[in-house]
């Protein structure tokens, strides 16, 4: 039996956080080339996007070697973010860490249907209230920190910010509009003859 009175959903986004690690062995000149071609497939391989973060671990302090990773991750859009967070593991003499965090948001216990029956003396919401919308907003956001706290504007449009309904509708929902148009297709021929009706309708 439903009990919440309220008209706010108990079912609200949840962010998650993963740190990805990867230690590279630096010199005092920097980062050789072998290590940048090491990492950059690294970068490949974890799909790099929008949103994700990296940070440095470089107990040398050495600016050589932030500036060789800097540049990598400039080439995938992001920046190196001021803090590194706290990982796992010893950093052995002569290497430096990089760590990608990446946030992934979902709305845990949807969708909800326990509540099927048609009894409900408290005037409660369905289990199920919000889950909708909330899902929706938690597949749709470029950025699942956005969530949890706002991004300041520029005034300028993002153009990976601005395309990520569009694309996640792309994603996960073409075989549904396809399937909508080849209906619509199909029942708008009516039969061979001249002249034939027009079937489904719009």
């Amino acid at each position: 039996m439903p009990t919440n009175t309220s008209l706010y959903s108990i079912k609200q986004p949840v962010v998650e956080r993963t740190n990805f690690t990867m230690d590279v062995t630096t010199t005092t000149s920097g980062l050789p080339v072998s290590e940048q071609q090491r990492l950059n497939g690294w970068f490949e391989t974890m799909d790099l996007r929008f949103g994700d973060r990296i940070a440095i671990e470089n107990p040398g302090q050495n600016p050589a070697v932030t500036n060789a990773i800097r540049d990598l991750a400039g080439r995938y859009g992001l920046m190196i973010s001021e803090t590194a967070p706290v990982t796992s593991g010893f950093i052995n003499p002569g290497q430096a860490r990089v760590v990608i965090t990446r946030s992934s948001a979902s709305v845990p216990g949807c969708p909800d249907w326990s509540a099927n029956s048609d009894m409900n003396y408290t005037n409660g919401t369905s289990p199920n209230f919000g889950c909708a919308n909330n899902s929706n907003l938690a597949a749709m956001v470029a950025d699942p920190q956005d969530l949890l706290e706002g991004k300041k504007g520029t005034g300028e449009t993002v153009i990976l910010t601005s395309n990520k309904a569009i694309s996640t509708y792309r994603e996960t929902a073409p075989t549904g509009a396809e399937g909508l148009l080849d209906a619509t297709a199909g029942g708008s021929g009516g039969g061979g003859g001249g002249g034939g009706s027009s079937g489904g309708g719009n």
